[in-house]
């Protein structure tokens, strides 16, 4: 009969390995949890639904069916191919030059066998070791048989059982994992065999062929996984969405837009409020109105008008500057800038006197975007700034320059008694 080659086993992965996330139960297990889809008793994103949509997540949870599948198909064909290389041994006993030591041989693979069996190591270390069993077994050929016999075309004393290694590491490590474990194995059989066969690249090719295409309909069946998982969530985002939209709409956003409204009517001060109240407005539309969640995204994290941003402060005794070109920015960077220039404006309130005025003047040079804020108060003592820290009040330290510092700006303030006090306030700008 030809000689038979060791092909591999499918193993069910346990390892992350580059590119394929880490997929035993556990592991799969706590990755639902930590997105909410899936699970034992999970509950469905759409209140009161519990038949088929819960059913439908709790698939996401677990492993590819198909994986599974090949996991139970490995530890199966491990057992059966140990019974073919004995059945293959005393076959052909009278053949064999040193028995005692083939048995010895199938004795460390069936007690393998068995450990897989009673108790599965789906990692990369232990498919390692089953590999490595399998091409010493290879070798062992050489130790047991008749070198004529080995080059007449007789069997390996391990026969197909290294063909499970193989199939384990195109579960574990895809397609390249299955193609690099038949790579061993094949030249583990040509280094038994010294002159090699027909049969032995026949073997050797079909091996090859075996880890890369379980290793491939293992990573298709991983990413269609990993999609379907994803429009699940998105799935189930949407639903809730549209829950709070029903239950936001006739209330909270009605309620902005009234405050916006009666606010532009009150003038004053009050237009502050009416602005903030309008952008909150707008920000929660999105985010209850919109179908695609990047957009809501965008809206939430995107880029913003920091005159926009800004446009609140505007007020009696404060005048905004801004030029005629949007001044774009991160939502996020131009919230923290606007945070700021309250606090400077609040120091302007409390310490610049009744009768002063403060000016906010914005530009972008297209490196660096500036916030300047003046006042025509009575300036700050020299030394004035270090003392308050000192003293423990660090309300420009923190609300100003801790601010800028960590969007990675600078924060400058000057001042001069009896002329006001000047702060600047710089950032990249959104290009840079």
């Amino acid at each position: 009969m030809a000689r038979e080659r060791g092909v591999g086993r499918v193993g069910e992965r346990v390892d992350a390995a580059p590119g394929h996330p880490a997929s035993t139960d556990v592991g799969v297990t706590a990755r639902a949890r930590a997105t909410g889809v899936g699970g034992a008793g999970a509950r469905s994103p759409w209140p009161g639904r519990t038949d088929g949509g819960a059913a439908a997540l709790s698939l996401a949870h677990d492993e590819h069916a198909i994986v599974r599948g090949l996991w139970r198909g490995i530890e199966v064909f491990r057992v059966l191919a140990l019974a073919y290389a004995a059945w293959s041994l005393y076959e052909r006993r009278g053949d064999v030059l040193h028995p005692t030591a083939a048995v010895a041989v199938l004795a460390v693979l069936a007690a393998w066998t068995v450990a897989q069996t009673v108790r599965p190591m789906r990692t990369v270390r232990a498919y390692t070791v089953e590999l490595l069993l399998g091409c010493l077994a290879i070798l062992a050929t050489r130790l047991v048989d008749d070198a004529d016999v080995i080059t007449a075309g007789a069997k390996t004393l391990p026969s197909i059982w290294p063909s499970a290694a193989i199939a384990g590491f195109a579960v574990l490590r895809g397609w390249r994992g299955g193609v690099a474990a038949g790579c061993m194995v094949a030249a583990f059989s040509f280094i038994e065999v010294v002159q090699p066969t027909a049969n032995t690249v026949t073997n050797s090719i079909l091996g090859l062929l075996l880890g890369g295409c379980i290793g491939y309909c293992v990573d298709l069946a991983r990413e269609s996984h990993e999609a379907l998982r994803e429009a699940m969530r998105r799935d189930a985002a949407r639903a809730e969405r549209d829950r709070l939209a029903r239950t936001v709409h006739d209330g909270v956003l009605q309620t902005l837009a009234y405050i916006n409204r009666r606010a532009v009517d009150l003038g004053g001060e009050a237009v502050t409020l009416g602005a903030m109240a309008a952008e909150q407005e707008r920000i929660l539309r999105t985010l209850v109105g919109q179908g695609d969640l990047g957009e809501v995204d965008r809206a939430m994290t995107g880029a913003t008008d920091l005159r926009a941003t800004l446009r609140h402060v505007e007020r009696p005794g404060v005048q905004l500057v801004s030029p005629a070109e949007p001044i774009t920015l991160p939502r996020r960077v131009a919230d923290e800038v606007a945070a700021a220039v309250e606090a400077a404006l609040d120091n302007v309130r409390k310490h610049a006197g009744d009768e002063a005025r403060a000016w906010v003047l914005l530009d972008d040079d297209g490196r660096t975007v500036s916030v300047t804020i003046r006042d025509s108060g009575t300036g700050l003592a020299e030394g004035r700034l270090e003392q308050a820290a000192g003293q423990g009040r660090l309300g420009v330290a923190s609300s100003i320059r801790g601010r800028l510092d960590d969007l990675g700006g600078s924060a400058r303030i000057s001042s001069v008694p009896g002329h006001g006090t000047t702060v600047e306030l710089r950032v990249p700008s959104a290009g840079r």
